[in-house]
C-alpha cells in the first residue's frame, strides 16, 4: 500500500461515515511505516468529525503536530468543525485562537 491509495481509502471511509475503519487504515499505515501527510491525517481527522469524534479527531491532530507534520488552514478547520460536532466549543474556541495565534507570530 502507499499513501495515494491509503489517503483514498480514508477519505472514502469519511464519505460513508465509517470512521472506525478510517483510523483502522490510518493505525495500518504508521504501524507498517507508510508515510503519513497533511492530507492524509486531515482525512482521518474529518472522518472521525463526521461521526462526533472530537476525542478521536484532537489525538490524530496531536499525532500530526508531534510528528512535525505541517497543519494547514483545512486541518485545523476540521479539527474545529470536529469540536463543533461534538459539542465542544471550548476546545473549538481554543484552536481557533491558537490558528490566530500561529499566524501573527513571525
Amino acid at each position: 500500500a502507499n499513501i495515494t491509495t491509503c489517503s483514498a481509502a480514508i477519505s472514502a471511509c469519511e464519505k460513508g461515515g465509517e470512521w472506525e475503519k478510517a483510523l483502522q487504515i490510518f493505525h495500518l499505515m504508521v504501524q507498517d511505516k507508510v508515510e503519513t501527510d497533511t492530507v492524509t491525517v486531515t482525512s482521518a481527522i474529518s472522518a472521525c468529525g463526521t461521526s462526533g469524534k472530537w476525542e478521536k479527531a484532537l489525538q490524530l491532530f496531536s499525532f500530526m503536530l508531534q510528528g512535525r507534520l505541517e497543519s494547514d488552514t483545512i486541518t485545523v478547520n476540521s479539527a474545529i468543525s470536529a469540536c463543533e460536532k461534538g459539542g465542544c466549543w471550548e476546545m473549538a474556541m481554543q484552536l481557533f485562537n491558537d490558528m490566530l495565534q500561529d499566524i501573527v507570530e513571525p
